[in-house]
């Protein structure tokens, strides 16, 4: 027997209630966010949430991301904190995640934090992701909407690309604007530590705080997106590249020939929502990967970041 196709929704107020109620019944429904697009399940549901890491093929060990309405629910979820206020005051709704210990009664199932005493915490910005959770009235565990390891997706072609008929719905509202994962900071020391780059600079969370954060130092893994080898396409990867091999597809940045430029301007602000679609691009060609050289300023760090993951050995 065929399996069934995944469908698609409007982002209307029938496929957001369609979305929305799908999730209540314990079904997977990927949603755009302004980072990615998210592959969503209750987070009080450990059947549902199971569903999750055999449709991704995603190990256990790996914690995933709750998505939230706003920051009221997160309280009831965390011990919160005067750092996590300032945070959640400056950057959310957005693309920042923030690590903080379970409070006892939490209610989450424990494969949504793998098993650890913290979890992490975001509230999107994108509207149609917020007019889906606010319908839907509780936390959703939702990791990137991708075979794991593979690039993350930006469109709902990218997602039906990995997970056709392995989920149940996918919510299409076009492609992300930030297009590179959230930041994540964990809050469970005394100084804030910055766990994986991402869609909001460093810089900026420095700022808002007034004070530097520490730097996560590779162990045991703490948070999603830590893995050495993560976002990667089928091709190899060569990095810091001044001009392709004669097998290879060139994905240059800045002013310079190429099959396909991140930004021909040097934006690192459309190179970041362009990456992962151009890697699928890419991909789609079936020949290695020779990658420009980024700046590591601001998004850059997050872009080259995702980039030595995809390039790292298998």
């Amino acid at each position: 027997m065929a399996q069934p196709s995944t469908k698609i929704l409007r982002p209307d107020r029938a496929g957001v209630a369609r979305a929305a109620q799908l999730l209540s019944t314990g079904a997977l429904v990927a949603f755009p966010t302004e980072t990615v697009y998210g592959l969503g399940a209750n987070a009080r549901d450990g059947k549902a949430v199971a569903k999750i890491y055999a449709a991704k093929g995603r190990p256990r060990f790996n914690p995933l991301i709750v998505h939230l309405p706003d920051a009221a629910m997160a309280r009831d979820l965390v011990r919160w904190s005067d750092t996590a206020e300032i945070l959640a005051t400056a950057f959310w709704p957005g693309p920042l995640t923030l690590v903080l210990p379970l409070r006892a009664d939490n209610g989450l199932s424990s494969l949504v934090t793998a098993g650890l005493d913290t979890v992490a915490l975001r509230v999107p910005a994108h509207s149609t992701a917020q007019k889906m959770l606010h319908a839907f009235g509780g936390p959703v565990a939702a990791p990137s909407a991708n075979p794991s390891g593979r690039i993350s997706p930006t469109t709902a072609t990218h997602v039906l690309s990995g997970l056709d008929g392995q989920i149940a719905a996918v919510l299409d509202d076009g492609p992300c604007t930030v297009g590179l994962e959230s930041t994540i900071v964990g809050l469970t020391q005394k100084t804030p530590v910055l766990l994986r780059a991402g869609g909001l600079p460093r810089e900026a969370i420095e700022a808002a705080l007034g004070a530097p954060l520490d730097l996560h130092t590779r162990g045991a893994i703490s948070a999603p997106g830590q893995l050495a080898s993560h976002y990667a396409p089928r091709a190899q990867v060569r990095l810091n590249a001044q001009n392709p091999q004669d097998d290879e597809v060139f994905l240059g940045f800045g002013s310079m020939p190429a099959d396909l430029n991140l930004s021909p301007s040097g934006d690192l602000t459309e190179a970041a929502a362009n990456l992962f679609d151009h890697l699928h691009q890419l991909d789609g060609m079936r020949r290695p990967i020779a990658v420009a050289a980024i700046p590591q300023n601001g998004l850059g760090a997050a872009i080259n970041d995702r980039l030595r993951r995809a390039a790292a050995p298998r």
